[in-house]
């Protein structure tokens, strides 16, 4: 089956597909660190099986890593112990960048050869009925992680042409990635797209779907699911995203998914959209249950929904909180009350 018609069984059977962004609260109960786990495939899958064995979620992603393809392609990065890698160099000069990114094999980064072997452990080591999901950079993101999002969002302005040029490479750099992950097993492709919040709907379609497309074709032949993943509020981009080809839509608590709902299309899967730094971060086991059934209760007529976050959960969110989350969720939920 596919993604739609993975969910649409669910709903039928009176559950949802649980999902949560969870990677990151699990680090310290398996007994590592982010830094280690984004380098290591043995520290990696500690988190993974953690994940696994405490709460057995239906999705299971990799811990998510926006620096991975940047740092591939040679830009400045730093590996707190505690905090995801980030990029923190943008010098960029297309006349005497663009030629050397385009020859770098970033396929032989020992990162991303470290994520392909997790994916490769996962398959062989979890449960059948964890779908595996891997994350990669979206192409706006990544141009905007080699040049700064600041400077990126002025050249679609500014250079269009340069820009499309670096968008270009950036696609084919993360089309390399995305085959890796599926040649490892994972099942699902989420494609981080967070910069392209700050698009308007034309410049969305011009400098992040047309290349976005080329990765949902790839997942679409290779039989694997896509999700376009876009933090903050997009409800602008809402049209347009129904346009994109994917699969679904992983987005923020910033986004009404109930006004989502009526915009795209019912074989558009939705995911989310719990506040990663609210109730679940701060809040008490029974805050969380109350809002996990909030929501639950505001998409009970909308069949084509995933329980997720909005985004991936912080370091700090308690594991009891994420217990509550999954216990929740895993209730019948079509008449669900507290």
């Amino acid at each position: 089956m596919n993604m739609i018609e993975i969910v649409h069984s669910k709903y039928k059977e009176n559950k949802r597909i649980l999902a949560p962004l969870l990677g990151f609260p699990a680090v310290k109960p398996a007994g590592t660190t982010i830094k280690l786990a984004q380098q290591n495939a043995v520290e990696h899958m500690k988190v993974m099986r953690y994940i696994t064995e405490k709460w057995h979620p239906d999705v299971l992603f990799t811990l998510m890593d926006l620096s991975v393809e940047a740092s591939a392609l040679g830009r400045e990065t730093v590996f707190p112990p505690y905090e995801a890698a980030t990029i923190v160099s943008f010098d960029y000069n297309k006349d005497r960048d663009l030629p050397m990114l385009k020859s770098i094999n970033i396929l032989e980064d020992g990162r991303l050869q470290t994520y392909a072997e997790t994916h490769r452990r996962m398959k062989k080591e979890l449960p059948g009925d964890i779908i595996r999901g891997a994350y990669v950079s979206g192409p706006y993101t990544l141009a905007g992680l080699i040049m700064g999002a600041e400077n990126a969002a002025m050249e679609t302005m500014m250079d269009p042409e340069g820009f499309h040029d670096l968008c270009k490479v950036c696609t084919d750099k993360i089309l390399d990635y995305t085959r890796m992950m599926i040649e490892s097993g994972a099942q699902i492709i989420a494609v981080l797209e967070p910069s392209a919040m700050m698009l308007g709907p034309d410049q969305f379609r011009e400098f992040s779907m047309e290349y976005v497309r080329s990765i949902v074709n790839l997942c679409h032949e290779q039989g694997v699911g896509m999700v376009y993943h876009i933090c903050g509020n997009t409800e602008h981009l809402l049209e347009s995203l129904d346009e994109s080809g994917a699969d679904a839509l992983s987005l923020d608590s910033d986004v009404d998914f109930v006004k989502a709902a009526e915009i795209v299309s019912d074989k558009m899967i939705l995911i989310g959209n719990l506040c990663p730094t609210g109730v679940i971060m701060t809040g008490t086991p029974q805050d969380v249950q109350k809002e996990v059934g909030n929501l639950l209760n505001t998409m009970k007529n909308i069949p084509n929904y995933i329980l997720s976050t909005g985004c991936d959960l912080p370091l700090e969110v308690p594991e009891d909180n994420v217990t509550a989350f999954m216990v929740a969720g895993n209730r019948r939920i079509l008449n669900f009350e507290f």
